[in-house]
């Protein structure tokens, strides 16, 4: 968390009033959010420099800058993002923030430090293993069964792993398993092509839903959109979180198993196991 969903709302949020905005000033709270370069070198390479574009990558927020260089930003558990006055009050979890010519800053927050910030030329070089974007026009029904067809690991592990398929978190894989009818345990090789079809339908669409939404903020609070307020989508969560609950489809109470170190929340009836 943030996942794919959740980063979208944030590049978003922040495309139109970041693009052509001139950074006057950088204040680095902790080195540490900085993964390259170091503190010195990433002040003086990026102050003065307009913002071009804002996109996304997987998980990845992408700054492109005036100078050619690139900004990319992973939020990780519990990054934020907020677009704010420049006399706004103080924030505790403050790691990085940029002032901006018209008055606002860019504020980096990360209570837990695992964000992480990088400038860098080569692009390619730090985002090129990340796998295909689940709602690239490119990732159709059989590049999907193709992508499947070799790997005899465990789905729910293989659609988290961001050099398969990129932005894939755990909310929003638990959702997709679940609306698919797929026991996250199952073979990823073992389904059958009706199963890939569903799968890729649940994917796309449940995506596409979260991102309707501005995402999804739990209880906990970690994600915030870019002018600080929450995503909507934590209400139509129809199997994560919400173990010992009846299954909305069928009435069995949705069961809890751990998958991978991750808490997977699924249906028995609905998403049968293969054993």
């Amino acid at each position: 968390m943030p996942e794919l969903p959740e980063v979208e709302t944030v590049v978003r949020d922040l495309r139109a009033p970041l693009t052509g905005r001139r950074i006057t000033g950088v204040a680095i709270r902790w080195a540490g959010s900085l993964r390259a370069p170091g503190p010195g070198t990433f002040v003086r390479e990026v102050t003065d420099r307009c913002v071009t574009g804002v996109e996304r990558r997987g998980k990845w927020i992408i700054f492109r800058l005036c100078s050619g260089a690139t900004l990319l930003v992973h939020l990780r558990m519990t990054g934020q993002l907020v677009l704010e006055p420049a006399d706004a009050p103080d924030d505790a979890y403050a790691r990085l923030i940029l002032s901006l010519d018209h008055g606002q800053r860019l504020r980096f927050s990360d209570m837990r430090k695992f964000g992480r910030w990088v400038l860098t030329d080569d692009v390619e070089g730090v985002l090129g293993d990340l796998g295909p974007e689940p709602l690239a026009a490119g990732f159709t029904v059989d590049a999907f069964a193709t992508m499947l067809a070799q790997r005899r690991g465990r789905i729910k592990p293989l659609l988290l792993n961001q050099r398969f398929l990129a932005g894939m978190g755990n909310i929003y894989v638990n959702e997709a398993l679940w609306q698919a009818g797929i026991h996250p345990l199952r073979p990823a090789n073992s389904l059958s092509p009706q199963e890939v079809a569903d799968l890729h339908r649940a994917v796309r669409n449940v995506l596409r839903a979260a991102i309707g939404e501005g995402g999804t903020t739990l209880e906990n609070g970690n994600f915030r959109r870019a002018d600080g307020g929450t995503g909507g989508f934590a209400g139509q969560l129809l199997v994560y979180g919400r173990e010992g609950e009846a299954c909305v489809a069928c009435g069995q109470p949705v069961e809890r198993i751990t998958v991978g170190q991750r808490g997977t929340y699924l249906c028995p009836c609905c998403q049968p196991s293969a054993e």
